[in-house]
């Protein structure tokens, strides 16, 4: 299978055509009808390798995955994790070193790939890369974490505030092309109190800022996506996707559910089912994220 990897400068994002795979598992120029696709933040892409990420990946049934915080540039990364076999991957490096970095693995052959979102202070923050499909956009998100009274809630605010509007430009020329959307990633908010155990605790922490919540209502009410899972559990609470490494957090279910799958309202219709695949046990995990694993029916109408 093919790698695809790119760099892009400052001063804008990029397009890059995806290259030609020797085999793919499914016929060009389609879907399989039913498609599979997981996210995970990996706490580090090498560090997540030593302790199962890799026979995580091997055995897992998803057609895509996107992973968040690989926290490694791809021409470093051993070759079984830059381009793993039977596997299309596109990666988005950060330009500072061991931070953030996201990537998508594919079994399918995508048309095209793109990184970042158009704007230039975020080109090369390693924070948004796209994969295009046949009949799909697929994309890996890792929005800012933040941290009230600091640079990086600031940083956090000017990414939203950038971000929403490439959303409806990414959902409008898709319906345009007859095609859907999926937002796979770590979102870094708390919708809803159903999404975190202590959310009386954290109303003036970031993530389940009164302004984060609504912000993420925006891209739910007025662009029209759909939390995919939530459609498919309304009632809560959780479940969670990322616990604390701190004190009991895993062990007494004490999380946040800040991974999301956010698709276009067709795709979020098909969606039958949504996992997450939490681990067994403290020391099974191999990050402090547990994968959110969606299958849609993607086969024609009858």
């Amino acid at each position: 299978m093919s790698a695809i990897r790119a760099r892009v400068p400052a001063s804008r994002d990029a397009d890059t055509r995806a290259q030609t795979a020797d085999t793919v598992s499914v016929a060009a120029g389609s879907l399989p009808g039913v498609l599979t696709v997981s996210t995970v933040n990996v706490n580090g892409l090498r560090a997540a390798a030593k302790k199962g990420f890799v026979e995580w990946l091997a055995a897992t049934g998803a057609d895509v995955v996107a992973c968040q915080e690989v926290r490694a540039e791809a021409s470093r990364l051993p070759e079984h994790l830059r381009e793993p076999d039977g596997w299309h991957t596109v990666h988005a490096d950060c330009a500072v070193k061991g931070r953030n970095g996201v990537c998508l693995y594919s079994r399918i052959e995508p048309r095209a790939t793109r990184i970042g979102f158009g704007e230039r202070e975020f080109a090369e923050s390693g924070r948004y890369v796209e994969m295009r499909l046949p009949g799909l956009v697929v994309a890996s998100l890792y929005l800012p974490s933040g941290d009230v009274g600091t640079e990086r809630q600031e940083e956090k605010e000017r990414f939203m505030a950038a971000f929403l509007p490439y959303l409806g430009e990414l959902r409008d020329k898709a319906a345009a092309s007859g095609d859907e959307v999926v937002v796979l990633g770590d979102w870094n908010i708390a919708h809803a109190e159903i999404d975190l155990k202590n959310w009386k605790g954290n109303r003036k922490n970031s993530g389940f800022l009164p302004e984060e919540r609504a912000w993420l209502g925006r891209v739910f009410d007025e662009l029209g996506y759909v939390d995919v899972q939530r459609r498919l559990d309304p009632e809560g609470p959780g479940p969670y996707t990322w616990w604390s490494y701190r004190g009991k957090a895993f062990d007494n279910d004490s999380g946040w559910r800040i991974d999301y799958a956010v698709a276009t309202p067709g795709l979020a219709e098909r969606a039958v089912s949504a996992v997450v695949e939490r681990a067994p046990s403290y020391d099974a995990r191999w990050s402090d994220h547990a994968p959110l694993t969606v299958t849609f029916d993607w086969s024609p109408p009858a």
